[in-house]
């Protein structure tokens, strides 16, 4: 039983997929609203913005890596 459950206080609300990924996206070009800053605070469990983050940035390393290669081959540097 959670302390949700016990005090008879609602449980927070689950982010959606979208608000999770707008956040992630809002995070890391440091242009969040506070509003979104609060929902994503009192949303109960940081472990959906944890791995949007870890995504975002896996990917955005796989990205700059990808385009440097096909800018490095097209100008004859292998």
């Amino acid at each position: 039983m959670s302390d949700y459950d016990r005090d008879g206080g609602d449980r927070p609300q689950r982010p959606s997929f979208w608000q999770v990924v707008q956040s992630v996206l809002a995070g890391a070009f440091g242009v969040q609203t506070n509003e979104a800053r609060r929902r994503d605070f009192q949303s109960g469990s940081p472990m959906p913005y944890i791995v949007g983050g870890v995504v975002f940035t896996v990917l955005l390393i796989v990205v700059l890596v990808v385009v440097v290669n096909v800018v490095l081959s097209s100008a004859g540097v292998d």
